[in-house]
C-alpha cells in the first residue's frame, strides 16, 4: 500500500475517534464531493484555472478529476496537446492552485475512454478472434485458400492457429502447413471441418479524446501493451519534474468486440488445463450443448483473469511506485465485477438515469430515463470495498439524471441518498466543464447531463446541497461497515447461462445478466438485512472467528447465503464446509451446489465434489426450513429467504420492515452509525426497534447541522428509538454502548392544528434575470413568475423575491416552520433582514422560528429557477451556443434539437406558503 494511501487511511481511522464525540465528525477533504472535471480540448490556462477552482473551492467542493475531451469549436488555436511540456505546465499550476485552496487534483489516465492514443500501434491495439471454417473430404490433396476473408483486417489480422477435426474425433494441428494463406493437406480419410483462427483488430478508438489523445484503444488483456502505455506518463512526468496526482481514474471499461490476444490460447491451457484449440468445434457450437456452455465459460473464466492481471492490478501497481492510488469503475468489463473492483484502490459506480421514490412532493420531471443502476448494481463496488477492506468507495454521480438545463437540487438528492445507502462515501459529480470566465453563457458545456458548474443556476444553492454530501460522508467514512450477511455472487451460473461469447457486465444489461441475483438482493433487503457480495476468490480467503465471518479486508458478517446455485468450484464448496467447521453459520437457499463449472478435468473434479457435497447435512426437501448443527457452525436450509435468514438468529432492521425505511449501518469503536433516508411515498413517526444492543442514539441531521440525543426506550429487552421523518428526509442515527450525559435533546416536533396561510398580499421582483425584468410585480397568491404577464418572464433564468408582510398572532409555540410548498427550484429565506437558510429539498421546509417576532414581520424568498426556460428560447432565435466539436450537444435520447420544443418550465413560488407554530418535544 503506498504512502499517500496509508496517510489517507489514518486519517479515516483518527477522524472515527472524533465521531464519537457526541459531535459532527471533522471534516477530512475526502468527505467533501467531487466532480469530474472536463477540460474541453484541454485549452485551459492559468488565470482560468484559477478562477475555476476558486468558484469550486467557495462552493465547497473538495476535489476534483480532470478528464480531457475533445475541444470547443474556433478555439483550436488555444487547444494544448495532452502530457505535451504545456499541458504539463497547466496540470502543475492546478496542483499548486489545489494546494492552496484545499482541493484534491485527480486526473484520468488518458483523454476521453477507454484508455488508449497516438502511442497506441496496431500491435498494443485491441484484439479479437476471427474464426474461419471450411469443409474438406478425405482421401485427397487440397490447396485451400485460408487467408482472413475481412478486407480490413487482412493487413492487421496474424494466423493464430489452423484445425481439423474429423467425424472420428480425431484433432490435428495444421498451423504449419499454412503458408501465405494457403493451405496444402493431404487430408486422411473421412470428413474433416477445418477451423482457422486469426487475430485481429477492433479498430476502436479513443471515444471524445482530447488533442494529444486520439488514436487506438490498447489492449487492455496484455501486460507489456499495457505497461508500454503508461511509459507514456512516466515520460511526461520526469521530462517536466512533475510530482505525481493524488488518484489516476479509469472510466467503465467500453471496449467493444475485444475478446482475445496474442498468447490467450497459451494463457488459457497454462489456466484451465487444457487446449481451446483442440475444442474449437464445440466452443463455436451455436446449439450452445453443455460442452459448450463449460468451455464457454472457461474461457470468460481466462478473459476475466487476464483484465484484472494485466490492467486493473498492473495500472494500480505502476500508480502505487509513483505514489499515487487508482480509482476505477469495473462495470461493463467482461471480468469478475467484485475481483476487479477489489484490485484497485477506490472502486466506483455509477448512476445512470433517475429513480423513482414516489416522494411526496417531489416534482418528477417529463424528460427522464430510468435509472438503470439500482441498489443491487451499486453494490458491486461498495461490496469489493467493504471485503477487501478498502475506505472509501466512490461514485460518478447523476449521469443523465433527467435532460440538459432541467436537473435541480431537490431532484439529485434522492439519487444521492441511494448512492449512500449502497455504500459510497465518496462521491464526484458527473461533472463540471472547466469554463473560461469570458465564455458567453451557457459557457462550455459537455455533451451528457448534468452540469455541476457556476454557468449553472442551481450552482447559486449548490453549497447547501454540497454541505449536506460533506456532512453524510463524514459520517459513511467513519468506521467499518457492518452488513449482516455475505451473499455468494453465483459468476459460474451466469457464464455458463449466458448466450454468445463475449460478456460484458454493463449497467444496462445486467438485469439480463443476473435477474435472479438482483430478486435475491431485493427479497433480503426487504426482510430488514443488508449484505455485501462476495466471489469465489474472496470466500476461500475468508476466515471465521468466535463464530462471524472475517474477510481478507477485515470486515465482519454473520452469516453466507449461497442463493440457489447450481455450479460451484469444489474448492469454495471445500472451503464453506471448512468454515462451517470452524463455527460459521451457512444458509443455503432452494438447493445445495450440484455441480462443478468448466471443461478441463471435469470427471476427476466431479468425483471431489461429490465427496464434498456429501459432507452436507443430508435432506429430503428445502421446501421447510432447516437449521442444523455442523461442526462448530451451522448450516441452513430453505426455500423461504424470510424463514432462513430468521433461522440465523440475526435481528432485522425494524425501520425496514415496518416502516419503509432504507438504511445502512457501520461499527465504530463506541457503537454503531446509521444513515437512513425514508425515500418513500410515506413517512415515519414511530418508534423503531433497532437491530444492535446500545445505552444512547443520538441523532444529526445532515440538510440542517442539528443534533440531539434521542428519545429512547427498552422494549422487550431491546432498545427502541423515537424516529421522525417526513417523505424524502433523512438523518444520521448514532448509538452508543455508554450513557450520555449532558447531551442536548433532540427536537421532536408536534405541528400545532391551526396554522398560517399566506396565501395573499405577495409581491416580486427580481435581483438577478436574463433577460432582464425590471420593477416589482403584485401578484397577491404566491405562483409562478411565468405567469405575471411580463414578455421575457417565461424566458427568464433568474432569482425572483416574494416578499410578504405578515402580522404573527399570539400563539403560544416552540417554534415556527415556514413551508414553502412547490418550489421550482430552490430558495433562499430572509426573516426581518436576517438570513433564515437555503430550502433546495423536499420537503420544502424550514425552521424559522428564531427570526420571527411578535406582530409585523417582513418575509423574503428568493427562488432560482433552472436554465431551461432561458436555453429553449435561445434555441428558438436560433442562437449558436452549441459550439463543440465532436458529439457536441444530444439531449436524453440522443436527439440533436431538442430545446426549442420544450415548453415553459414553472418558476418560483407555485402554491401554498404556509406559517406552522410547532411544539418541540
Amino acid at each position: 500500500m503506498n504512502r499517500k494511501y496509508i496517510t489517507t487511511f489514518c486519517l479515516l481511522l483518527t477522524s472515527c475517534y472524533t465521531l464519537t464525540a457526541q459531535e459532527w465528525p471533522e471534516i477530512q477533504p475526502e468527505a467533501r464531493p467531487a466532480t469530474r472535471w472536463w477540460w474541453m480540448g484541454s485549452a485551459v490556462d492559468e488565470v482560468n484555472l484559477t478562477y475555476n477552482l476558486e468558484e469550486y473551492a467557495k462552493a465547497g467542493l473538495g476535489g476534483v478529476e480532470i478528464t480531457p475531451i475533445y475541444g470547443v469549436q474556433g478555439n483550436d488555436a488555444n487547444n494544448l496537446s495532452f502530457l505535451s511540456p504545456e499541458w504539463m505546465k497547466m496540470l502543475r499550476h492546478t496542483q499548486d492552485e489545489g494546494k492552496r485552496l484545499g482541493i484534491e487534483i485527480d486526473m484520468n489516465t488518458g483523454t476521453g475512454w477507454p484508455f488508449g492514443g497516438p502511442e497506441v500501434d496496431m500491435k498494443d491495439a485491441a484484439t479479437k478472434a476471427i474464426f474461419q471454417s471450411y469443409q474438406v473430404k478425405g482421401g485427397e490433396a487440397v490447396s485451400l485458400d485460408v487467408s482472413v476473408r475481412d478486407k480490413r483486417q487482412k493487413p492487421v489480422a496474424h494466423l493464430s492457429c489452423a484445425m481439423a477435426y474429423s467425424d472420428k474425433k480425431h484433432c490435428l494441428n495444421l498451423t504449419s502447413y499454412v503458408h501465405d494463406g494457403i493451405l496444402q493437406w493431404q487430408v486422411p480419410e473421412g470428413k474433416w471441418e477445418i477451423v482457422v483462427l486469426y487475430v485481429g483488430k477492433t479498430f476502436q478508438k479513443v471515444k471524445r479524446a482530447a488533442p494529444g489523445g486520439e488514436g487506438y484503444v490498447m489492449n487492455h488483456l496484455d501486460r507489456d501493451a499495457v505497461k508500454r502505455y503508461f511509459s507514456k506518463f512516466d515520460r511526461a512526468f520526469r521530462e517536466n519534474k512533475m510530482v505525481y496526482p493524488h488518484t489516476f481514474f479509469n472510466d467503465s471499461y467500453e471496449v467493444y468486440g475485444a475478446d482475445w490476444t496474442p498468447d490467450f490460447l497459451e494463457q488459457f491451457a497454462r489456466r484451465r488445463g487444457y487446449k481451446l484449440e483442440n475444442h474449437f468445434l464445440e466452443f463455436l457450437d451455436q446449439g450452445r450443448p453443455d460442452i459448450t456452455a463449460r468451455i464457454v465459460s472457461d474461457y470468460r473464466e481466462t478473459i476475466s483473469e487476464l483484465l484484472i492481471e494485466n490492467f486493473s492490478k498492473q495500472w494500480t501497481a505502476w500508480a502505487h511506485s509513483h505514489g499515487s492510488i487508482t480509482r476505477n469503475q469495473a462495470h461493463g468489463s467482461p471480468a469478475n465485477l467484485i475481483d476487479t473492483y477489489a484490485s484497485v484502490d477506490i472502486p466506483e459506480c455509477e448512476g445512470f438515469g433517475l429513480s423513482q421514490f414516489h416522494i411526496q412532493g417531489l416534482r418528477q420531471d417529463s424528460l427522464t430515463r430510468t435509472n438503470d443502476s439500482d441498489l443491487s448494481m451499486l453494490k458491486y463496488a461498495s461490496s469489493a470495498a467493504h471485503i477487501a477492506g478498502k475506505p472509501l468507495t466512490s461514485s460518478e454521480t447523476f449521469t443523465w439524471l433527467t435532460d440538459h438545463f432541467r436537473t435541480s437540487l431537490s431532484q439529485c438528492k434522492p439519487d444521492m441518498d441511494l448512492m449512500f445507502l449502497s455504500g459510497v462515501n465518496h462521491m464526484f459529480f458527473h461533472g463540471t466543464p472547466y469554463s473560461p470566465k469570458e465564455a458567453k453563457w451557457p459557457g462550455w458545456k459537455f455533451y451528457a447531463s448534468i452540469n455541476m458548474s457556476p454557468a449553472n443556476s442551481i450552482w447559486k444553492d449548490a453549497p447547501a446541497f454540497f454541505e449536506y454530501i460533506t456532512r453524510c460522508q463524514s459520517f459513511l467514512q467513519m468506521g467499518k461497515p457492518d452488513n449482516d450477511f455475505l451473499l455468494y455472487l453465483p459468476l459460474y451460473d451466469i457464464w455458463q447461462e449466458q448466450p454468445d461469447r463475449l460478456l460484458l457486465f454493463t449497467i444496462h444489461h445486467m438485469a439480463k445478466r443476473a435477474p435472479k441475483f438482483i430478486e435475491t438482493v431485493h427479497t433480503i433487503t426487504k426482510n430488514g438485512y443488508d449484505v455485501d457480495y462476495i466471489s469465489d476468490a474472496f470466500v476461500q480467503s475468508t476466515r471465521c472467528r468466535d463464530g462471524k465471518l472475517i474477510t481478507e479486508g477485515g470486515a465482519s458478517y454473520k452469516a453466507l447465503i449461497i442463493p440457489a446455485v447450481k455450479l460451484m468450484p469444489e474448492r469454495v464448496l471445500q472451503h464453506l464446509l471448512k468454515l462451517a467447521e470452524e463455527g460459521a453459520t451457512l444458509i443455503f437457499i432452494e438447493n445445495y451446489p450440484e455441480d462443478v463449472p468448466g471443461y478441463g478435468q471435469l470427471e476427476k473434479r466431479r468425483k471431489n465434489f461429490a465427496g464434498w457435497r456429501k459432507q452436507l447435512p443430508s435432506i429430503s426437501t428445502f421446501d421447510s426450513t432447516l437449521s442444523t448443527p455442523y461442526q462448530k457452525g451451522t448450516i441452513i436450509t430453505g426455500k423461504d429467504y424470510g424463514s432462513a435468514l430468521a433461522k440465523s438468529l440475526v435481528f432485522p432492521e425494524e425501520m425496514k420492515v415496518l416502516h419503509g425505511l432504507q438504511y445502512i449501518r457501520r461499527s465504530n469503536d463506541k457503537g454503531y452509525h446509521y444513515f437512513i433516508s425514508s425515500l418513500q411515498s410515506r413517512g415515519v413517526d414511530d418508534w423503531v426497534t433497532l437491530s444492535v444492543s446500545a445505552e444512547d442514539v443520538m441523532l444529526f441531521n445532515p440538510l440542517t447541522g442539528e443534533k440531539g440525543k434521542a428519545q429512547t426506550r427498552i422494549q422487550n429487552g431491546r432498545i427502541q428509538v423515537r424516529l421522525q421523518l417526513r417523505s424524502g428526509e433523512s438523518v444520521i442515527l448514532q448509538t452508543f454502548n455508554q450513557p450520555l450525559n449532558q447531551v442536548e435533546k433532540w427536537n421532536y416536533i408536534q405541528e400545532q392544528p391551526v396554522s398560517l396561510c399566506l396565501d395573499h398580499n405577495w409581491k416580486l421582483h427580481f435581483i438577478e434575470s436574463i433577460p432582464a425584468i425590471e420593477g416589482e410585480f403584485s401578484i397577491d397568491t404566491p405562483s409562478s413568475w411565468t405567469e405575471i404577464g411580463h414578455p421575457d418572464a417565461a424566458v427568464t433564468m433568474a432569482t425572483g423575491v416574494y416578499t410578504n408582510e405578515i402580522q404573527l398572532p399570539e400563539i403560544s409555540a416552540d417554534d415556527w416552520i415556514l413551508d414553502l410548498g412547490d418550489v421550482r427550484e430552490s430558495a433562499r429565506v430572509r426573516i426581518n433582514g436576517q438570513e433564515a437558510g437555503v430550502v433546495w429539498a423536499v420537503p420544502f421546509r424550514l425552521k424559522v422560528g428564531k427570526w420571527l417576532k411578535p406582530g409585523k414581520n417582513i418575509i423574503e424568498i428568493a427562488v432560482t429557477n433552472l436554465p431551461a426556460n432561458r436555453i429553449s428560447d435561445m434555441d428558438r432565435r436560433g442562437e449558436n451556443w452549441r459550439i463543440f466539436h465532436d458529439i457536441n450537444m444530444v439531449g436524453l435520447n440522443n436527439n440533436h434539437n431538442p430545446y426549442s420544443n420544450w415548453q415553459s418550465l414553472p418558476s418560483g413560488l407555485n402554491g401554498m406558503v404556509k406559517l406552522i407554530p410547532i411544539n418541540c418535544q
